[in-house]
Order: structure tokens, then C-alpha cells, then sequence
């Protein structure tokens, strides 16, 4: 059995996870990025403990790996507070959110990961709690029934969505703070590689640094990923330097290319370019094709696709740019007659 097929025991499964956990930032100075956004929140946070006050209410929204979990930990720490945490898938009945709410210490921070994924009927219950830090609860059934209205301490709620659409307008809107994270630049990956390389005691090359920071997708998550990665590749194939040379070999075995793209990204791009024509090809219709999930490609694969301009989406269904057809290696068709250069791309 080689090394990638082991299957990892318990033990190993917790210690990977505590190591993941030691990368993340503590401080707002620590955090690399976001510049924009850590400055709001520094005055947001100056300003609440200033006045001894929980921090306002906090959506973060932004594609996966990009801190969004780090930052609310981060809110806590500098606030000084609690820090509990759930997500919203996990919260299936009013006696969960009260539950949680209830045992709060005074101005907590309660953190639910993709909110987006609360069921709609239990939305309305954190309507009072977060603004009258109230929480009605149902005792009992049919005419013996009553409400009784449960106190809450003062408490931030952050929460965390890949998918702000899909917040029905009412939560969304109780939020008083309220930020989207952006991708991040090959410089600032380069910078947390550095950092988490320090944390794990690899040697780094700057070199390195930059060619794993250059196929980390825009995403911190996926970088201190290829990292651990090239470093066993290092480690075990070179002489445990992690430079562009160790970068390369590594993740041309990973089979990640330059442009971060992975098999499964070029299968998509492949079958839409080459099985159907260049689309437009239904979400189902790519998903049985590529042997994946629907919501796999559209949340994980489809977004990275969409901001490197490869594929587009529209009402008939994903369509492939000639920037697909270029990364492929494959002659992009000529546009319809008629049509305007680039228009059908």
C-alpha cells in the first residue's frame, strides 16, 4: 500500500487537525490580507470595548479557506471574550439555538459556519435574540401550550457563508456588520507561507514561497495545504528544501498546474470544451459527465473557474471562454458568422 492510499488513524487524524489549527493567526496583526477589512474591524472593536459592549452583530461572506473561521476566533481573542462554535447544519431544532444561546457568558461570540444552511424555520428564532436578546420558546402542545420568553446575556453573532444569496433578506439584514473577503494576491499567500513554514519549521526559499503561492488558487487554505505538501515531497525525494524546484516536482505529482487548476478543474474545462462542443451545457448534465456533485463543481470548482475567466455561466447553461480552450491547449472554434470577435466567448 503506498503512502497516499494509508488510511490515517485516528490519532494522526487529531494531530493533523491541531496542526491546521497552529497556522491560524491569533492576533488582527498577525492576519496577512484584507487590509480593508481588518481596519474596520479594528475601529468596530476598539469602539465596542471602549464602551464595554458586545461587537455589533457580523456576517462574513466569501468563498471557502479564506479565513472566515480565523477571523471571528481573532474577534473573540481581541475582544476578550468566549468564542463558541457550531455551523448550521448542525442546529436542527429551537431547542439547539436555545441551548447555545442560554449558556453564553456576557458578550460571547458565537460563531455558526455556513448560516446559509439554517433551516428557514428556525431563522425566526434568532430574529429576537439578536435584536432584543430575547428567545421565545414553546412549552408543551395543543391548548395547554405556552410561551415562555427566555432573557439572553449580550452576545456578537458572527456567521459565516459561502453563499449570501441564499440568506433570506430579514437575517441578512440584522446583521450590522456586514463584509465580503476578496481572494488574495500572490504576494500575500507568499507571506502566510512564509509564516507557516516558520510554524512548522520547513526551510523555505523564497522561490518556493512564491511558486506555491502562485497555484494556491487565491485561497490561504489551499496554500498552507501545498505547502505540508511540497514538504514531504522535499523531505523525502530532495534534500528537504522547499524551493521552486521542490514546488514544481511536488505539484506537478499533485497534478496542480501553474495556474492552480487540478484534474478534476480540467475535466470540467476538457468535457465542456471537447464533449460538448463548448457548451452551453447544463449543470446536471456537467456534473454526471465529470462523475462529481452538482454542488461540489458549482461551490467548490465552478468559482475559481469563473474568476480565471475559463468558463461563463448563463440561461442556458456553462459556457467555455478561449481561455479555456488556451490553458488546454486546444483551438478555440471561430465565432458565427456575423457575430462580433469574442462574442461567443
Amino acid at each position: 500500500m503506498s503512502a497516499s492510499e494509508r488510511i490515517q488513524t485516528p490519532y494522526e487524524l487529531v494531530a493533523e487537525e491541531d496542526l491546521d489549527r497552529s497556522l491560524r493567526p491569533r492576533r488582527l496583526e498577525e492576519f496577512v490580507g484584507q487590509s480593508t477589512l481588518r481596519e474596520q474591524l479594528q475601529v468596530a472593536i476598539e469602539a465596542a470595548a471602549a464602551r464595554g459592549e458586545p461587537l455589533d452583530h457580523m456576517l462574513l461572506a466569501g468563498p471557502p479557506g479564506l479565513g472566515k473561521t480565523s477571523l471571528a476566533q481573532i474577534v473573540a481573542t481581541e475582544l476578550d471574550v468566549p468564542f463558541v462554535q457550531t455551523a448550521g447544519p448542525a442546529l436542527e431544532r429551537k431547542g439547539d439555538i436555545a441551548a447555545f444561546l442560554s449558556a453564553l457568558e456576557p458578550r460571547s461570540v458565537f460563531f455558526v459556519d455556513e448560516i446559509h444552511r439554517l433551516p428557514r424555520t428556525l431563522e425566526e428564532a434568532f430574529y429576537p435574540a439578536m435584536e432584543d436578546r430575547k428567545l421565545p420558546i414553546t412549552v408543551g402542545q395543543g391548548a395547554g401550550a405556552r410561551v415562555v420568553t427566555l432573557d439572553l446575556p449580550p452576545f456578537t453573532l458572527v456567521g459565516a457563508t459561502t453563499r449570501t444569496g441564499l440568506l433570506t433578506t430579514p437575517l441578512r439584514d440584522r446583521f450590522g456588520i456586514q463584509v465580503r473577503m476578496q481572494p488574495y494576491a500572490v504576494e500575500e499567500l507568499a507571506s502566510i507561507v512564509r509564516r507557516s513554514a516558520e510554524i512548522l519549521d520547513v526551510r523555505l526559499h523564497e522561490d518556493g514561497a512564491l511558486a506555491i503561492a502562485a497555484r494556491s488558487r487565491g485561497t490561504p487554505r489551499i496554500a498552507n495545504r501545498l505547502l505540508k505538501r511540497v514538504r514531504d515531497y522535499a523531505e523525502v525525494r530532495l534534500d528537504g528544501v522547499v524551493g521552486a524546484r521542490a514546488a514544481h516536482e511536488a505539484l506537478t505529482l499533485l497534478e496542480v498546474d501553474e495556474r492552480g487548476l487540478d484534474r478534476l478543474d480540467r475535466e470540467i474545462l476538457s468535457a465542456i470544451c471537447e464533449r460538448f462542443g463548448g457548451g452551453p451545457v447544463g449543470l446536471s448534465t456537467l456534473a454526471v459527465a465529470v462523475g462529481e456533485e452538482q454542488d461540489t463543481i458549482e461551490d467548490v470548482y465552478e468559482p475559481y473557474l469563473l474568476q480565471e475567466g475559463m468558463i461563463k455561466r448563463t440561461p442556458r447553461g456553462r459556457v467555455a471562454t478561449a481561455a479555456a480552450y488556451g490553458h488546454l491547449g486546444l483551438p478555440a472554434p471561430a465565432p458565427a458568422e456575423g457575430t462580433a470577435p469574442g462574442a461567443l466567448f
